[in-house]
Order: C-alpha cells, then sequence, then structure tokens
C-alpha cells in the first residue's frame, strides 16, 4: 500500500520517536530498515516499499527541507530563477547514501519472494513543492511560476530529472526489484502542461535509467490523469501504471491495462470505513479489473486514521478472491 510503513501503525510511532524527526528518520538506515519492514512482519505483503520521502531531493539539492508535526513538509520557497540556479545536481546521489544503505539493508533482510520497490517523486510534483514552500490545494504557485518564469521553472524541471535519474539507479543497484515514479499533482495541469510537465520528464527518466540499468522496471503513477492514461502509458514507457481511485474502472480495464498492469484503484476512505463498504470497494476493484493484469494496492496513501484491523480485513479479503 502506498505509504505502508506509516503513522497508523504503533511500532512506527515508536520508532518515530527514536529517532527525533522525520527527515532524521529518513536519513538513518538502521531505523528507516525498520519502519520497511514492520509492515511486512505484520501482514506479510508481497511487497516492501522503501521509507523515505519524495522531498530529499530538494533537500539533497541545496533548498532547506523540514517537516513540522501537524503541519507537513516546510521548504524555503523558490522565487526567483537566482534561487533555481543555486541548486545543484552534482552530489545529490552521495547525500542520499543514507537512504541507499538503507536500501541494501531491506533487500539483505527481506525474505527472496518478497518484492522491494523503490521510489522518488516526478519532477512537476516536487517542483510544485519546492516553489510553494509546502503543499496547496491546487498547486497555484507552481503553475503562476511556470507561467512567468518560464525558463526557470524548465531548468528546474531538468535538474530534477537529472537527479531523480541518478537517484532511481542507484536504488536498483543497491536492491530495489522496481521503481515507482509519484506524480501526485499531475491532474493539475492543462494537456499542454500535462504533456510538457509530466509526460516528457517522466519519459526521459525511463530512458535515463534504463540507459544505466537495462531491464529496469518502472511504474509511473500520474493522480489525477483520467482520460490521459493511456496516453501516458504510451509516451512514458513505464512498465506499470497506478490508478488513483477517482479512476472510472471500465475505462482503465478497456484502454489502459490490455497495454500494461495496472496498481491501485481502492479508496483510501473505503479501507477507513471498513466493514461491509470496504469489502464492497474491494470486490469491485477485484473484478473490476479481473480480464487481465492487477496488483491490488489502494489508490493514493493510507491514512493516519486508518485502524489496522481494516487492513487486515483487506488482506484477507483479496488473498481469499477465487480461492
Amino acid at each position: 500500500m502506498m505509504r505502508q510503513a506509516g503513522r497508523y501503525l504503533p511500532e512506527y510511532k515508536a520508532t518515530r520517536v527514536q529517532a527525533g524527526s522525520f527527515l532524521q528518520l529518513c536519513y538513518n538506515p538502521e531505523l528507516a530498515c525498520e519502519v520497511t519492514l514492520q509492515p511486512i512482519r505484520r501482514f506479510g505483503f508481497d511487497a516492501a516499499i522503501l521509507f523515505s520521502d519524495i522531498l530529499v531531493i530538494p533537500d539533497a539539492m541545496g533548498q532547506e527541507v523540514r517537516f513540522e508535526e501537524g503541519v507537513g513538509p516546510l521548504l524555503d520557497p523558490i522565487e526567483t530563477s537566482d534561487a533555481v540556479d543555486r541548486l545543484t545536481i552534482d552530489s545529490v546521489v552521495d547525500r542520499l547514501a543514507p537512504v541507499i544503505e538503507t536500501v541494501t539493508r531491506v533487500r539483505e533482510a527481506l525474505p527472496d519472494e518478497t518484492t522491494f520497490l523503490g521510489f522518488c517523486g516526478a519532477p512537476w510534483t516536487v517542483a510544485s513543492y519546492m516553489i510553494a514552500g509546502r503543499g496547496t490545494p491546487e498547486q497555484v504557485p507552481a503553475r503562476v511560476f511556470s507561467y512567468q518564469n518560464r525558463s526557470a521553472f524548465i531548468q528546474l524541471i531538468d535538474k530534477l530529472v537529472a537527479a531523480s535519474t541518478s537517484y532511481l539507479v542507484a536504488q536498483l543497484r543497491a536492491g530495489a526489484d522496481a521503481v515507482q515514479i509519484f506524480d501526485t499533482w499531475g491532474g493539475m495541469l492543462t494537456d499542454d502542461q500535462f504533456s510538457s510537465f509530466v509526460l516528457e520528464p517522466t519519459r526521459r527518466i525511463v530512458d535515463g535509467v534504463r540507459a544505466q540499468v537495462p531491464g529496469a522496471r518502472i511504474i509511473g503513477f500520474p493522480r489525477g490523469a483520467g482520460a490521459r492514461l493511456p496516453g501516458y502509458v504510451e509516451a512514458s514507457g513505464v512498465d506499470a501504471v497506478g490508478v488513483d481511485w477517482m479512476a472510472n474502472r471500465a475505462f482503465v480495464r478497456d484502454s489502459v491495462q490490455p497495454n500494461c498492469p495496472v496498481q491501485g484503484n481502492l479508496d483510501p476512505m473505503a479501507l477507513v470505513a471498513g466493514g461491509e463498504y470496504l469489502d464492497r470497494e474491494i470486490d469491485s476493484v477485484l473484478e473490476g479489473f479481473d480480464t487481465s493484469r492487477l496488483i491490488f494496492n489502494l489508490g493514493h496513501g493510507i491514512v493516519p486514521q486508518t485502524p489496522i484491523e481494516h487492513v487486515e480485513q483487506m488482506v484477507a479479503r483479496v488473498r481469499a478472491y477465487r480461492g
């Protein structure tokens, strides 16, 4: 599940306190490995997901990043082209060495049959946080910046493509079986912007990773892409695509699933609700994509208020499907 090593597990909360801060937890290989493995021990998921955050990339590029309890990520906002110029990509992998060490430790600790997924944020989504300095409902600061400071925005995207490529290559070489590119805010863009800021940068990352790791398996997640999903799969070259809970299942089944596996689609709020509502939604996802390849998952990240017993209910029902 997205964010599966998250705030809903008591063992995670205990480790988080031990680390001192969220970012310190991301950069502590011993503790980050521990929280990556916690959901595997508790639920026996088919895959482990690296515990980290998409904003380690701007942190490694020299932008100040911090996380405040109850507020979320806060960054020094990028407001000028000079701020983009000051960002450096030369030492990103060196600065993220603790995360790469976590990958190595997790792979060594996982059973052979458990897949290990690494990830990064997509350039547009990461740029939206870097420009605004925080998450914003409609990514207005980044959208305005992309119009008013086009050359600087393109320069920022280019730097993020290069940094993300190197970061994913390092994860794969350290033991990740596949990696995922999260474009949480891709659905906020016009068609032209989607092409320029989502499709083209994602394709460059995919090509760049495979140039260094031939055959690398890459999953894309363009949340909110909707009818643009088939074009995303074709243009980006990803091996599989994440589908949010808003996507029309019949459309995805007919227009996307024949071309690549799909992942996700369960509404995270159904997992919060539990009971018959959760069972019904699980069955709907399984039956809706039953004609071809499906990686069962949430349509976005698990939220802190999710009861653990609802996760247990979900795992049991999915595994019991069709015997």
